[in-house]
């Protein structure tokens, strides 16, 4: 980990502190009853300023004062943003008429200026001061939460979203591994944002990267220091392996050398106020191609992943579309008490293995791609269902949002761009014989739903994978950017 950007960052911000005190501005000035006031007025003095030392100070003010206000304060402070650092109809229609008239690219290029918000503008100037896109990237977290009672701000985020995916382009993000000599900082941020399966103290974070078979990769940002984007947790294994309690309990027990597959077996997105803007695929595409380099004898790439809409798919169809499961099925999920009695999971396993396929590769999501949000994912960066592994997860969570059931999706480097064009052009599952096997082998499952309304997929977890690209419609491409803390759960 660098930590030289964090020293830096500190530096410049003490530098600017300074610089406000010597020119009269306190570094906390303003209380909560005159924040929005004050913050308001840094705004419009920070679009209005020409000078760029000066505008490095009122950002600073201004973040400062964004932090002092309440919930109701801020919403006010959104709605202020929306209506009226919104585009200047006037400018637009003139510039229109102006390209209507003289189709050139001087007239296009003023057209796409007036067309642009001003809080786009306010935003970038923000930016400019020391731990600026931070705060910014928090600001947007706090808007996230407010966005589905008060719709009226969606054009505000997407602002947000625009500018992020810029900052935020692959070619600022820096790959780090993450070990147990990491800076203590770091790794307590890996244990308060690891948000697929909770590491209960240091001495299971030291199990999860210490031993010699086990990597963490993390995506950073330079203007944001040793704050994570996103990361990966990976295990070194002999084959491919189906219980996760196992993998996390048995770190330490294989050598690089006897190692031939890598597994991805959680990845955990940090930052809320960057949701929808995609890092996963990125990640596994280089850690993959970092593994190779390191250990070349690895011939398998594959992920123990969560099927987070499982046990909710299974019940609605159930209860509102006549599907039939057999009694001995029923029963044991209904008071699920199958984890300690083998034969009841021998002769569950085949039916339960049959739906859990069927819900992999013909149900889909209202945009004709898969339901399941991990799904989704993994298909769309070009990877493959590989494997259904039951019961593969027997914590309480696993049992709760997928009755035990986790997956292999396995990533084969000279197919990826192949599977990623046959998912994004056709919604093409690629799955292996076995799975494609199953997904037909109870034909009680053709009365199943194979297609989800709105109003049902409202209703699936939160917490859902990055979505793949191209979905089919402009409301499901908004539906597709719902990126939560974690890619896995």
């Amino acid at each position: 980990m660098n930590i030289n950007l964090s020293f830096l960052q500190d530096l410049l911000t003490h530098v600017g502190q300074r610089a406000r005190q010597q020119v009269g501005l306190s570094p906390g000035a303003g209380n909560e009853d005159t924040a929005l006031a004050h913050l308001t007025e840094s705004c419009h003095n920070l679009t209005e300023s020409s000078g760029e030392a000066s505008r490095i100070m009122m950002a600073q003010r201004a973040l400062e004062d964004y932090q002092q206000l309440d919930h109701e304060q801020r919403l006010a402070f959104f709605h202020v943003l929306a209506e009226h650092y919104a585009a200047d109809e006037a400018r637009i229609h003139a510039a229109y008429a102006a390209y209507r008239e003289s189709p050139d690219n001087a007239n296009l290029s003023t057209l796409f200026a007036a067309s642009e918000p001003r809080r786009q503008s306010l935003l970038r100037r923000l930016n400019l001061c020391p731990g600026g896109t931070y705060e910014i990237v928090r600001m947007r977290a706090d808007l996230l939460k407010l966005i589905k009672q008060h719709p009226e701000l969606k054009p505000l985020d997407a602002d947000f979203a625009h500018l992020f995916a810029s900052w935020f382009n692959r070619g600022f993000l820096m790959l780090e591994a993450i070990d147990w000599n990491t800076p203590a900082a770091v790794l307590e941020k890996i244990i308060r944002y690891e948000a697929v399966h909770a590491i209960q103290d240091w001495s299971d974070l030291r199990g999860r990267l210490d031993p010699e078979d086990r990597r963490c990769y993390a995506f950073f940002h330079p203007a944001i220091g040793d704050e994570p984007l996103i990361f990966v947790e990976v295990a070194l294994c002999k084959g491919v392996p189906n219980n996760i309690q196992h993998l996390l309990a048995n770190s330490g027990q294989t050598t690089e050398r006897e190692a031939d597959t890598a597994v991805f077996y959680s990845i955990s997105n940090c930052q809320k106020g960057l949701k929808g803007i995609s890092f996963g695929n990125f990640l596994i595409k280089q850690v993959v191609q970092e593994l190779q380099r390191e250990l070349p004898n690895l011939s398998r790439f594959v992920t123990l992943s969560p099927v987070p809409g499982f046990s909710q798919w299974l019940e609605r169809a159930r209860d509102e579309e006549g599907l039939e499961v057999s009694d001995l099925l029923a029963h044991h999920l209904q008071h699920d008490d199958w984890m300690n009695d083998e034969e009841a999971q021998q002769k569950m396993a085949p039916e339960l293995r049959a739906l859990a396929a069927h819900y992999l590769v013909n149900v889909k999501h209202r945009s004709g791609q898969p339901m399941d949000p991990v799904a989704r994912f993994h298909l769309g960066n070009g990877a493959s269902l590989h494997r259904l592994n039951w019961p593969g997860d027997t914590s309480p969570n696993g049992r709760q949002q997928a009755h035990g059931l986790m997956v292999n999706y396995l990533y084969e480097p000279h197919r990826i761009e192949q599977n990623h064009e046959a998912f994004s052009r056709n919604d093409s599952v690629v799955c292996s014989s076995e799975v494609k096997k199953e997904s037909k082998a109870n034909k009680e499952l053709a009365k199943a739903p194979r297609r989800e309304t709105k109003k049902e997929t409202d209703s699936l977890p939160s917490k859902a994978a990055e979505q793949p690209p191209a979905p089919k419609s402009a409301a499901d491409a908004n539906e597709s950017k719902q990126a939560p803390e974690s890619l896995e759960e």
